[in-house]
């Protein structure tokens, strides 16, 4: 098998599975950096540079498309004008792996790769062997696939996105989806779904894909939400926070926050009312005890976890990468690393940042980057997401070809942070995000850099610069 854009994270870990499952895999595309490069030569895939007819010589079995390809790319005409088997890599997903099992298929704008993760890590601890697919590095497993067993649950990352140039409907259209969590639904990827009806079809088309016999555990506390699980045909179950507004329903599965340590969030657990212990999280953040109630949901009622396992399970959850990742403590500042960028993904985060660091500040640093954050269509929401931080520092908006009047406007945030008695600056430049947080940041603060992109490579600068002025005599 071939895929063609073999470095982007999806079809990364899809060739990973592929060859785990026993395929010679060859991939190309139009470089090898790390971490993708070498991971794929460590799993054994032949990487070829650039995107050639000649990649194709000989003709593979079957060809996979990425989505990053568009309709003029070399390689993939020559496959699809030469008369080759092509496909894109929810079909193979469908097609190879989910034939004779059970699709457990996590999804919602948020939360969706860390609740992804909780779930195989917890169906693993409660003796399954199940597969994953993911689009994050969870700890536990410390990549982004597994095989499993063969009659085992496999548990994907629901991602709406468009399949293919050639395939425009959402990716977990195609992952035969039987058990289902649904985090929450905000209208996000503009660039795939203008209006939020459209948007809104995706999910309701997934929910309609979901058997009789199947299960949906989905947030109660989310007004959309309520309104689409209500239309599932399979059995449904409720989950939600004390304190979320849950409308007109009752959540079966519920959760009350107690009091939070540095390290950990207690979660008092009940189920049908019943109280059934608490849960120790090592993350931070109401959005995180919401994701662990709900990957113990759909394990303990779609695939028969035993519920006290899968509880004490969440305690030896070790995260994912660039999900509040602390990367490095400098001289008492704590540096993390997120993939935060939708309006609301950056408020809970900062506030379950700012809950594990009382005694300091939070500096939060943000690259608009993703299509829908790169444009104004959150424009009014950004200044109340930074609510949770002492200072905030954004970055240039990451897609400067949008045209002004379209573009994100980071000058009005900061303006209207700095309204409300908050620090702020619009940056200009990379460099002038790094100074404005090594001026900014004293021992006992936490730094959380968000961007779901390579934020200009800030990482190991903002540490290393840090470290620099600390150990400058005062």
């Amino acid at each position: 098998m071939h895929l063609i854009g073999v470095c982007g994270t999806g079809m990364g870990a899809l060739a990973g599975l592929l060859a785990s499952a026993g395929h010679r895999v060859t991939g190309s595309d139009r470089a090898f950096h790390p971490p993708m490069g070498p991971a794929l030569e460590k799993w054994g895939i032949e990487t070829m540079p650039g995107w050639d007819a000649a990649n194709l010589d000989p003709a593979p079995d079957l060809v996979v498309v990425g989505n990053v390809c568009r309709r003029d790319n070399p390689e993939a005409r020559a496959a699809i004008d030469g008369g080759m088997r092509y496909a894109s890599l929810p079909q193979v997903i469908e097609e190879v792996f989910l034939a004779e099992r059970r699709g457990f298929v996590v999804a919602g704008t948020h939360g969706k790769t860390t609740t992804t993760s909780l779930l195989a890590h917890v169906l693993r601890e409660a003796g399954n062997d199940p597969g994953m697919f993911v689009g994050g590095i969870p700890r536990n497993f410390d990549v982004s696939f597994r095989l499993g067993g063969a009659q085992s649950p496999f548990v994907l990352e629901g991602d709406e996105y468009d399949s293919a140039f050639f395939e425009k409907k959402p990716k977990f259209w195609r992952y035969k989806p039987w058990g289902v969590v649904l985090t929450s639904i905000e209208h996000d990827h503009i660039d795939i779904y203008p209006d939020e009806a459209s948007y809104l079809d995706a999910f309701r088309g997934l929910i309609e894909r979901i058997p009789e016999d199947g299960i949906l555990v989905a947030f109660a506390g989310d007004a959309r939400v309520r309104e689409l699980a209500s239309e599932a045909k399979c059995r449904l179950r409720w989950y939600a926070l004390d304190g979320d507004d849950t409308g007109d329903v009752s959540a079966i599965w519920h959760g009350a926050l107690a009091k939070s340590s540095a390290r950990t969030t207690p979660i008092d657990l009940y189920g049908g009312g019943t109280y059934l212990g608490r849960v120790t999280s090592p993350m931070s953040g109401a959005h995180n005890a919401r994701n662990a109630i709900a990957a113990i949901a759909i394990a303990a009622e779609g695939a028969g976890a035993d519920v006290a396992t899968a509880m004490n399970a969440i305690a030896r959850f070790s995260g994912v990468r660039r999900r509040q990742e602390l990367l490095a403590v400098a001289h008492g500042v704590h540096v993390y690393d997120d993939f935060a960028h939708h309006p609301t993904a950056v408020r809970e985060t900062l506030a379950g940042i700012a809950a594990r660091h009382p005694d300091g500040r939070v500096i939060a640093a943000f690259e608009p980057r993703s299509a829908t954050a790169s444009r104004r269509l959150h424009q009014a929401d950004y200044a109340a997401a930074f609510a949770p931080a002492s200072v905030s520092v954004l970055a240039p908006v990451g897609r400067p070809e949008i045209d002004d009047g379209e573009r994100l406007d980071t000058e009005a945030i900061a303006r209207e942070i700095r309204a409300k008695g908050r620090e702020a600056a619009a940056c200009t430049s990379i460099d002038d995000v790094v100074a404005h947080i090594v001026d900014s940041a004293e021992p006992n603060d936490a730094v959380v850099l968000m961007s779901n992109g390579h934020f200009g490579g800030i990482y190991d600068r903002v540490i290393v610069e840090l470290t620099k002025r600390m150990l400058q005599p005062s």
